[in-house]
């Protein structure tokens, strides 16, 4: 597992990332916590100020945004659901909805009932006064509703076609679309819910009927342009149509994930992300015959062994992919001896990174098979076991090394990562002090010991731990890095600022040629939280991005970057890029949720410019 990685202000730094969570977790907590006025749309939060908007992926409603609709008993919310997903526009809701003309049936007062009305077609209709075509419509109509709610579809559809060739209202347009869609005739449906949206462009009801039919049809992105149209119209009060929009863009992007990764070539990640994993794991000598003043053929085993060790020590991305290839190469040319184990490992753990799960599971275990007592593979396969959701096959890979040596630090460092995730901070804050016990030269066991304290809410204890590290190891950028985003979390934005460029100048001081990006990812969202600077944050993201262009946290945080500037189009940009970087369905499934979510704004923009207006100017009673 990889060591702690920056969340992103406020808080999210205390959570030690997975590789599976690597884009997202670090650029959403300060989204938050902005200044702004928050909106759900389909599991994705839009942030709108004066200069744009922001995604994140919607985590659960506080209590500023509870639902202030009065309650409804068992049985009328059974009522309800029911209406509204059989399409009932008369039962699906207890008062008029705001985005629904006030078309309340006028008292007919010769009229007792629809049979009782004269034949209504084209040519009768137009002996009519316009008062009889009014009642009669308006009679036509609450016939049609019973006839819908007994189930009796064809005769609503006739009664509703009356209606309307009585006065073409987008209600009864609407209602017949209910019945089209119930039938399955999904075209219909369409043309319908069309017809009433020309006589009522805001009428929510006949938006969700449309998307509903757009949906069965396969025609996805204008459903979703739809069903976000009627959250903006409703306020995002709507819990259901919220949940629809959520469910849809879900699948959307789970199908388009699945075609995607059909052709998708297995590739490395950024060398950022390689560098933190490799260093997730004490640094050890070069097994014996394998050390530089071995001079072995390139054209063996043990020479394609020692090539790629070698390379591993730029901490480069060229040197990361010759290093996967020369592991590669070794096994196939084989007679690596003693070292056979070894290079499983190895070649395992690129294949692990390059997200060939399977693969990298087959080379840890045969690791672990040729060598038993290599803890290390169990380590590495417990931390796969996690990342694919086996945390019970993590466990018993890490019972097992610690029966294999009880003195290896780097269990416990990495059990101690298992125990975090899964919420058990007392049991990870000892593995912590178990790993720097055994070792207290690895600098990631203290880091992640401050950051669990913390999380356990003793803030004075953490500090101290923070403290003790920047006096211990002071050329360390890692250390005033976390540091800084604990003391961003406690809102001291200039003292975090200063860490973060110290971690900067560290980088840059230790390693030139292969420095870690994320001080500066994390000044660009502290600068943005701080002082709304989005165009100063825009900078730092794109001088980390020239450092190291394949960079997946870089690439998502300056997609948001520019929503927040209102750059829609070059956010979807950097969102498909992202999509690129993704390393694992899940990641790739959130990605795409993202892009699409964006390009929906952007028709929003296009097709509904009073409507994106009046989305921005809403007022702070929408606050989350």
């Amino acid at each position: 597992m990889p060591p702690p990685m920056p969340a992103g202000p406020a808080g999210a730094a205390s959570t030690p990332v997975s590789p599976d969570s690597s884009l997202w977790d670090r650029i959403s907590t300060w989204v938050s916590e902005n200044k702004a006025i928050v909106y759900t749309i389909a599991g994705v939060a839009i942030v709108v100020t004066g200069a744009g908007a922001v995604y994140y992926i919607r985590s659960s409603p506080s209590s500023e945004s509870k639902d202030t609709t009065p309650k409804l008993s068992k049985k009328e919310r059974r009522k309800r659901k029911q209406a509204e997903r059989e399409g009932d526009a008369e039962k699906a809701t207890t008062s008029t909805s705001p985005a629904e003309p006030a078309t309340s049936a006028p008292k007919a007062a010769a009229v007792e009932a629809a049979d009782e009305l004269p034949e209504i077609d084209e040519t009768t209709v137009e002996r009519l006064s316009a008062l009889q075509r009014k009642e009669y419509a308006a009679k036509l109509k609450e016939a049609g509703n019973k006839a819908y709610n007994a189930k009796d579809l064809e005769k609503a559809i006739d009664l509703y076609s009356k209606a309307i060739l009585c006065k073409p209202d987008p209600v009864y347009f609407s209602n017949r679309a209910a019945c089209y869609n119930a039938l399955s005739k999904w075209e219909k449906g369409v043309e319908d819910s069309t017809a009433a949206l020309n006589l009522n462009p805001e009428y929510v009801k006949a938006l969700n009927r449309r998307a509903n039919a757009y949906e069965h049809l396969g025609q996805d992105r204008d459903a979703l342009l739809d069903l976000t149209v009627s959250c903006i119209l409703d306020g995002f009060k709507n819990e259901q149509t919220a949940q629809g929009l959520e469910r849809l863009l879900k699948k959307s992007a789970e199908t388009k994930a699945k075609d995607v990764l059909k052709t998708k070539p297995a590739k490395l990640p950024s060398s950022t992300f390689v560098g933190n994993y490799l260093q997730s794991f004490r640094a050890k000598p070069r097994p014996a015959g394998l050390e530089d003043s071995e001079e072995l053929s390139e054209e063996t085993g043990k020479g394609q062994l020692q090539k790629g060790l070698k390379a591993l020590e730029s901490k480069t991305g060229p040197g990361y992919e010759e290093a996967a290839e020369a592991f590669e190469k070794a096994l196939e040319l084989g007679g690596l001896g003693e070292h056979e184990a070894y290079a499983y490992n190895l070649r395992g753990t690129f294949n692990c990174l390059k997200g060939k799960h399977e693969e990298a599971l087959a080379d840890l275990s045969k690791s672990i098979e040729l060598d038993p007592d290599m803890t290390q593979s169990y380590i590495k396969r417990a931390s796969m076991n996690l990342e694919l959701g086996s945390p019970e096959k993590a466990e018993e890979d890490f019972k097992v090394a610690v029966a294999k040596n009880a003195e290896d630090p780097d269990i416990y460092y990495h059990r101690a990562q298992l125990h975090f995730i899964k919420g058990e901070f007392a049991e990870a804050q000892k593995d912590y002090q178990k790993s720097i016990d055994l070792d207290r030269d690895f600098i990631f066991s203290h880091i992640q010991l401050g950051v669990t304290q913390y999380k356990m809410g003793s803030i004075a204890s953490s500090m101290a731990t923070f403290r003790r590290c920047m006096k211990n190891f002071e050329k360390s950028p890692d250390v005033y890095n976390y540091y800084a985003e604990l003391l961003l979390d406690q809102g001291k934005y200039q003292e975090a600022i200063e860490k973060f460029d110290r971690a900067i100048e560290l980088e840059r001081e230790t390693k030139p040629t292969c420095m870690n990006v994320l001080p500066l990812i994390n000044k660009s969202l502290a600068l943005f939280q701080w002082k709304s600077d989005a165009s100063e944050a825009e900078k730092l993201c794109e001088k980390a991005l020239i450092i190291d262009p394949e960079c997946d946290i870089a690439v998502a945080t300056m997609a948001q970057l520019l929503l927040q500037q209102g750059k829609v189009a070059e956010a979807v940009k950097y969102f498909e890029r992202a999509a690129e970087l993704a390393r694992t369905e899940g990641e790739l499934v959130n990605v795409l949720q993202y892009a699409e979510a964006t390009r929906t704004q952007i028709q929003v923009q296009e097709k509904y410019p009073d409507l994106a207006r009046r989305l921005q100017a809403m007022g702070p009673g929408m606050m989350r």
